[in-house]
């Protein structure tokens, strides 16, 4: 044998036992060989295939480390619809459920219990007994190919012992304890694992997806050949490779002739309210999340015969637990033009009380957190209140029926039809004379938090702009408020409130203007900073800028490069310039009173 069939043997030697390294430790629990042992063998694998790449199995277990290459995901066709299921929130809904079905079927049905374990939905595509796609289940007709990031879980098996031709559907998810350990390392933390889950495995380079401790239950098959029962058909996945999660209960009135996995409980329907209770007791003490239970026939023939609607499958139904938020349906999505440009989608929901308030509208910040939730119009979604005060989407429980597919923010702004530009995760529009912009600027610079105008609030400025009487700021102080008089909403009380109310803000300090102008990343606390630092006028400030001189400004403890960067960034352009030239001539306090 020569030089090249030896190396060649080695390489196809090291991915055989390294295969079979990870399918007895994510599947048996088994570790066969110490971590130092198996990271000499892949290092060794690794260091072969980049000298000789044309011997590389394209089931390699090196591509579990993943890549540094960007990719983006297609769309792919799934063969078979992945359907919702249809819900019951009772144990009695349940059985109403159950006694149907089997007034259908004409037969003693048994049934499966599995966990609904909240993660990330994936098919699992295998050509020959090779992986070949890994696709997320989108709007149930059509989702993104993740393969790449799929490889990187050590769990999913990349060749099985035969050479089928299969789709497995499993649920992808990061376990409690790992999922609090990251959290508290991340700048943005995720509201649950279920986001972090989905996030992680929409990365665009794999070899990030590869460093998080990704783990998936696999419990559904689609294949030519009939297995009997949902029991052996989770037996038969075992076979294959593939984990499947061992809290299976399987109810029915005979034990004799069922045949299911070792680690199965079986019960009777008599002690099924017993079981429900124990399962929503102890969900607390499982290392992964789950948010109900899954009921479904236990005989495949019987699937056939029960059927399905076009929105699930009549053989099988979620019980879904408690929550502490709610359930509702995304009606429409609006896009909002803050006073910076920048763009918020913002959700309108079917009114929904949650923690004793109604809620309509839920910010959606951006296309990622869009797309990290695979949301659609017309999607039954949960929502919760963060901190018992922000709305917000946790996830999506159920696709709309009529295929939607995952909503795209719009290219165009839809005040003013300017061209987005991106900036990091958002989307911006770049017209500073936006209607939507100026509005905003005017109303922060009037609010209560800043120059506290009174009677001055958003309608006012908003009418007042559409009215032509504001364009920009500096209008709120040559305006004559006597002209608008006689027109609708400004009647002779509004009119002398607001001339007052004009006046008045002339008395603020100069620290209250400077924070009313609205400066990038400039609150409160950044403003008594530029002052403390001994920059205690604009035209100091403004000095600064001309020279670019920063050094004061950094030298004050709390103000970083970036804000100091973004601060001087915006003072140089000229229509903040203008700005503040035209409020001095106004009257306004632009430096510190002696």
């Amino acid at each position: 044998m020569g030089e090249i069939d030896l190396i060649k043997e080695e390489i196809n030697d090291i991915s055989s036992r390294l295969t079979e390294y990870q399918r007895q430790y994510y599947q048996f629990s088994k570790s066969l060989i110490s971590d130092k042992e198996y990271d000499a063998l892949l290092d060794r694998l690794i260091a072969l295939e980049r000298r000789y790449p044309q011997f590389a199995l394209s089931s390699s277990p090196t591509t579990r480390v993943g890549s540094d290459l960007s990719s983006t995901f297609d769309e792919v066709t799934h063969t078979t619809r992945m359907l919702s299921l249809d819900k019951v929130y009772t144990g009695e809904g349940i059985k109403e459920w159950m006694r149907k079905s089997n007034e259908k079927s004409k037969n003693n049905l048994s049934f499966t219990i599995e966990e609904k374990i909240d993660g990330v939905s994936l098919v699992l595509y295998y050509q020959d007994g090779v992986l070949d796609k890994a696709v997320t289940r989108g709007n149930g007709y059509v989702g993104n190919d993740v393969t790449a990031n799929a490889k990187t879980i050590r769990a999913i098996p990349l060749t099985l012992p035969t050479p089928l031709t299969i789709a497995v559907r499993g649920e992808v998810f990061i376990e409690k304890e790992d999922f609090n350990r990251l959290n508290s390392t991340l700048e943005t933390p995720f509201a649950n694992p279920r986001n972090l889950a989905s996030g992680t495995l929409r990365r665009l380079k794999s070899s990030e997806t590869a460093k998080m401790p990704l783990k998936i239950y696999l419990y559904d098959a689609y294949l030519s050949s009939m297995i009997p029962t949902q029991g052996e058909m989770l037996q038969y996945l075992i076979t294959l490779g593939f984990p499947v999660n061992p809290n299976l209960a399987i109810v029915c009135d005979s034990f004799d002739s069922i045949i299911v996995p070792d680690f199965t409980s079986i019960i009777t329907f008599s002690h099924l309210d017993e079981y429900l209770e124990t399962s929503y007791q102890k969900r607390a003490s499982l290392e992964h999340e789950i948010d109900g239970l899954v009921i479904k026939v236990n005989e495949l023939a019987m699937r056939e015969d029960l059927g399905y609607t076009n929105h699930h499958p009549k053989w099988a139904i979620a019980y879904k637990f408690d929550s502490p938020g709610g359930e509702t349906i995304v009606t429409s999505i609006d896009i909002q033009v803050g006073r910076t440009g920048r763009i918020t989608p913002v959700a309108r929901v079917v009114p929904v009380l949650v923690a004793g308030s109604t809620i309509s509208n839920i910010t959606l910040h951006n296309q990622d957190y869009i797309n990290l939730l695979e949301l659609a119009l017309g999607d039954t979604v949960a929502i919760s209140k963060r901190g018992d005060v922000i709305p917000a989407i946790e996830k999506v429980v159920e696709k709309n029926s009529v295929g939607n597919s995952t909503y795209l923010l719009p290219h165009k702004c839809n005040a003013c039809d300017s061209e987005l530009v991106s900036r990091g995760a958002h989307l911006f529009c770049p017209n500073y004379y936006c209607p939507e912009q100026v509005v905003g600027r005017i109303s922060f610079f009037v609010g209560r938090d800043q120059m506290d105008i009174e009677s001055f609030g958003p309608e006012t400025v908003a009418t007042l702009h559409r009215l032509g009487h504001l364009k920009d700021i500096p209008d709120i102080y040559t305006l004559d408020y006597s002209l608008l008089i006689g027109q609708e909403g400004f009647g002779e009380k509004k009119v002398a409130a607001l001339i007052k109310g004009v006046d008045k803000s002339k008395e603020q300090p100069y620290k209250t203007v400077l924070l009313s102008l609205g400066l990038p990343d400039m609150g409160k606390k950044g403003v008594e900073l530029i002052i403390k630092s001994g920059c205690t006028s604009i035209d100091m400030l403004l000095d600064y800028v001309e020279k670019d001189n920063k050094e004061p400004l950094l030298n004050v403890k709390g103000l970083g490069e970036k804000t100091v960067n973004a601060l001087f960034e915006s003072l140089r352009e000229e229509h903040m310039k203008q700005i503040i030239e035209k409020l001095k001539l106004s009257g306004l306090n632009f430096e510190v009173e002696s």
